[in-house]
């Protein structure tokens, strides 16, 4: 049996793995530790895992370069050399980062590609990057106004950012809504109206993995290997 794993850092594709494969990424996460996924959902899993760590390290230094700012140590020669050896160590983990982020991309697709194939197109017609918006919204999500640039973005509660125009885009096709009554510059609360949690609940329906066998649930042996009784 597989160790226990560490606890797992945000990433910003997690909303695009779940509406590729139907769960949430703990989820995916035990079902292969109890060897429950196919090949490409496997290497999908594995390489979510090595982006979460990856996140979990840029983490670290942010927050030990923050503490090395904040006041705390005295302003000296000893000081900036801790500040530098630490901006050095978080510009090299946000290139790991970086790697890992690309290296999850290039599994993720072709499972996204699949599961477009194999979902009835009755279900709903949205494409996987507005699902993955809504997704990401239904957890919690607010509109806000940048101070200095004045552009807007929906930063959802996972941290993944929504576009404008994407916003747009969702709430003329009637899926979100948001509520003026806050100021943009306060965060204006972004929900998903009854359309837009009827089309979200349309795309997670039990979905198929790349080799045509459904996604088991946790808890559940595969399909597969109950048909042999």
């Amino acid at each position: 049996m597989s160790a226990t794993p560490a606890p797992k850092a945000p990433t910003g594709l997690d909303h695009r793995i779940e509406a590729a494969v139907g769960c949430s990424v703990d989820a995916l996460w035990e079902h292969r530790d109890r060897g429950l996924l196919d090949e490409p959902l496997a290497r999908l899993a594995d390489a979510h895992r090595t982006l979460a760590a990856a996140e979990t390290s840029v983490a670290f230094y942010r927050v030990l370069l923050h503490r090395l700012a904040s006041g705390e140590f005295p302003v000296d020669t000893a000081l900036f050399g801790r500040i530098e050896r630490t901006v050095d160590q978080l510009e090299q983990a946000a290139a790991a980062r970086d790697e890992r982020h690309a290296g999850v991309l290039a599994v993720l697709e072709p499972v996204e590609a699949a599961a477009r194939l194999q979902t009835p197109s009755e279900e709903t017609d949205l494409p996987a990057r507005d699902i993955a918006a809504l997704l990401a919204i239904a957890r919690g999500a607010k509109l806000h106004e940048h101070l200095l640039t004045q552009r807007l973005s929906v930063i959802t509660a996972s941290g993944a950012r929504v576009g404008y125009e994407q916003l747009q885009q969702l709430e003329q096709a009637g899926l979100l809504e948001r509520d003026a009554a806050h100021p943009v510059h306060a965060g204006q609360p972004v929900t998903l109206t009854d359309a837009g949690r009827s089309a979200l609940a349309g795309t997670r329906r039990p979905q198929t993995t790349g080799t045509g066998r459904p996604v088991p649930q946790v808890g559940e042996w595969p399909a597969a290997a109950r048909s042999r009784h």
